[in-house]
């Protein structure tokens, strides 16, 4: 699987870990910043990501800032992309299986590494569930 990923400062020691997880699974992985500990702006970073996976340049996302919110609010800006914010495994696993969605967003600041790396893999593991999911997804993108 390709994988985007990205960071604000908030998310990159996060981010440079992540990469060499997904990487040690057998991942191919897209880096799209920020690769810099100095204060930077969330959607410099998160719009090339949503882009990546519109176009199918890559299979799906990992966004990380702070609480997750700004990127998760930028990212879904993009008619094409569905980002869930999670916490823990339980909730990564719930908005593939009942959101599909195609970007992860983490909370740096509110997670520990350990909890990051648990919901990435609940989140990349699960299935759509489709059904009744499927029908709600399509009523988000009639608007």
């Amino acid at each position: 699987m390709i994988i985007g990923i990205c960071s604000d400062h908030a998310g990159l020691d996060y981010k440079t870990r992540l990469i060499s997880y997904l990487l040690s699974k057998g991942h191919q992985v897209v880096n799209f910043g920020t690769d810099a500990p100095e204060s930077c702006d969330y959607a410099d970073y998160a719009h090339p990501l949503a882009r990546a996976v519109e176009a199918g340049e890559v299979d799906c996302g990992i966004a990380l800032c702070g609480t997750g919110n700004g990127m998760a609010i930028t990212l879904n800006h993009h008619p094409g992309i569905r980002a869930g914010l999670a916490w823990n495994s339980a909730v990564g696993d719930l908005v593939k299986r009942h959101n599909n969605a195609n970007v992860l967003v983490l909370p740096a600041r509110f997670v520990s590494y350990q909890m990051a790396v648990g919901t990435v893999r609940a989140w990349l593991q699960a299935p759509f569930a489709g059904g009744r999911h499927q029908r709600r997804i399509d009523k988000i993108t009639q608007l």
